[in-house]
């Protein structure tokens, strides 16, 4: 009786996971190169970054502790399906690879970009000044790959750590002397359009700088596993009709509904400034993102 029951409660399990699955759906590779998804069910779609692992291609650090230091050398391979160092990649937004460092609690960021050696190995100059745990992700397009990638991986630097509490909501901070005011909210199944405006000492900014190949980048990270996005704005410099600031806006598709982190990267006076806010993501369906090309400036 005792084995029957087992056998019996096995296929409850199986048959439990089952209808999980197909409520949950596959998650596979993204068609939006752009906003760097992954397909889910009904069309709709969600984060990278929850996998080392993707397609054959692995992200693999040299080491997973990260040195309390300034300035200490980060390196890696991105490992392709033969299992040898990727060395050719198709750049997006003026990169080969873009590499997001980010504390599990939310609390630390950083948008880096690599430099790759001959053989494949890339490195770049890391600055970690709390202990804890922390997030990586590479997002990057292989050469002659259609869709770009967005894998991650964990690492730690030691030391005693407090994880902090997610910072509260708010549509207004700070930033090196720099006020970003944030209109619009996040529904998840859908685009929902997001507004950033600029201004420092009381003043719009009118004059924002291109950098990479535009005028913000947002990234958003969602609050308990660090599901991933990463979304250009509306026009693009030099298109005739984006302004430089002071809004910037973005159409993000979040898959579900749950608190986010976003951070949003833009250039002024020659320097890269980083704001970040917290924002609820509730559920149900908003406005569509405008027409691909039109988005992104091109013809």
């Amino acid at each position: 009786m005792k084995v029957i029951g087992f056998g019996v409660g096995l296929v409850l399990v199986f048959a439990g996971a089952l209808g999980v699955g197909r409520i949950v759906g596959p998650v596979k590779g993204g068609d939006d190169p752009d906003h760097h998804t992954v397909a889910t069910p009904g069309g709709q779609s969600g984060p990278g970054g929850l996998q080392v692992a993707q397609d054959g291609y692995r992200l693999v650090p040299t080491s997973s502790n990260l040195p309390m230091a300034v300035g200490a050398p980060f390196t890696f391979q991105i490992l392709g399906p033969a299992g040898n160092p990727v060395t050719a990649y198709t750049a997006t937004h003026d990169r080969e690879l873009h590499l997001i460092v980010a504390r599990r609690d939310l609390t630390g960021f950083q948008h880096l970009h690599p430099t790759m050696a001959p053989d494949g190995t890339w490195s770049v100059p890391l600055t970690i000044v709390s202990a804890g745990s922390y997030r990586i992700f590479a997002d990057f397009q292989p050469a002659g790959r259609a869709e770009p990638l967005t894998l991650g991986v964990d690492a730690a630097a030691a030391g005693n750590f407090e994880p902090a509490p997610l910072p509260v909501v708010s549509r207004m901070t700070t930033v090196d002397g720099y006020v970003v005011e944030l209109d619009g909210d996040l529904v998840s199944g859908a685009s929902s359009k997001l507004t950033l405006r600029v201004s420092r000492g009381g003043a719009p900014v009118t004059d924002l700088e291109p950098y990479l190949a535009a005028y913000g980048h947002l990234v958003a990270l969602r609050n308990g596993d660090l599901a991933y996005l990463h979304v250009h704005p509306d026009g693009a410099p030099g298109d005739g009709h984006t302004p430089a600031g002071p809004a910037i806006t973005f159409y993000a598709q979040v898959p579900s509904a749950g608190a986010y982190r976003l951070f949003l990267d833009f250039q002024h006076a020659g320097r890269v400034h980083t704001a970040a806010f917290t924002a609820i993501a509730t559920a149900g369906t908003t406005v569509p993102a405008p027409d691909h090309d039109q988005a992104h400036g091109h013809d």
